[in-house]
């Protein structure tokens, strides 16, 4: 190794090269990002980081460079993905979940939690870092903390922006969170991702006063109704309308709805 190396190493990735200058490193393929936010080479070069020296959470890419993972002193990495290669056997510890759809929560969470015993630094990654790893760390912090589903959610996604879990995953995790707590979590909070497409979810309660609509229809009469009889004395009816008015006047002042009595003749 010549001497500069020794004496000027990069201070991201620990190799020499003219990182100011936007030379790419000629060992882990690091190079300085084009604005002076570093929050980009954060997200691109560097795995996120969830609990701080224990759990981080990245892509593949994140995974396959090596010297950037040993600068920040992860030693085991948990591969979510079967057909990812474990590139660098030599120099880490792996555990590779074998399905592919199902999401292994059990057996990764195992692997965790021996991590976290033996104060090891573990990547978990997929091939994004959006999906299938980050529901992995999300039930591990609901196993491992005793958080419900949405706060593990909200945590991984405040550490790592990019998180886009799909309507599966998100779908085990709460069969997952049922199994752990023996009911799941509905409270609605901020930044939860939402698969409705636009449309109410059919297992929101209805609101508690729906307006009736009115359509001006009082007094009417359906034509098929049968109309009741005229309450008329059977007797002494002659037409004309001298009696018809009697009748009626008989028939108002008679409220109770009573029968008249009938002569006796």
């Amino acid at each position: 190794m010549r001497k500069r190396e020794r004496e000027n190493p990069c201070g991201i990735c620990g190799h020499y090269h003219k990182f100011e200058e936007g030379e790419v490193c000629g060992v882990c393929g690091h190079r300085a990002p084009v604005s002076s936010d570093k929050t980009s080479l954060q997200v691109s070069a560097f795995p996120s980081v969830i609990l701080p020296d224990f759990l981080y959470l990245g892509s593949y890419d994140n995974a396959s460079r090596s010297e950037l993972l040993k600068t920040q002193g992860i030693t085991r990495v948990l591969n979510t993905v079967p057909a990812c290669q474990n590139l660098y056997k030599n120099s880490f510890t792996y555990h590779c979940l074998q399905d592919d759809k199902i999401l292994q929560f059990d057996d990764a969470v195992q692997f965790l939690e021996q991590c976290e015993r033996d104060k090891a630094r573990v990547l978990v990654h997929c091939m994004s870092g959006k999906n299938k790893s980050p529901a992995i760390v999300i039930a591990y912090l609901m196993k491992s903390k005793g958080w419900r589903l949405q706060p593990s959610y909200q945590w991984v996604k405040e550490r790592r922006s990019s998180v886009e879990l799909s309507q599966d995953a998100y779908q085990q995790l709460q069969e997952y969170e049922h199994k752990l707590f023996g009911s799941c979590d509905n409270s609605n909070l901020a930044g939860a991702p939402s698969f409705n497409f636009g449309f109410s979810n059919p297992s929101d309660p209805l609101p508690l006063h729906v307006p009736i609509p009115a359509f001006n229809n009082l007094g009417t009469t359906s034509i098929f109704a049968r109309p009741p009889p005229f309450e008329v004395p059977p007797h002494g009816f002659t037409f004309g309308a001298d009696r018809t008015q009697r009748s009626m006047s008989e028939n108002l002042s008679n409220p109770s709805g009573s029968d008249i009595p009938m002569d006796s003749s």
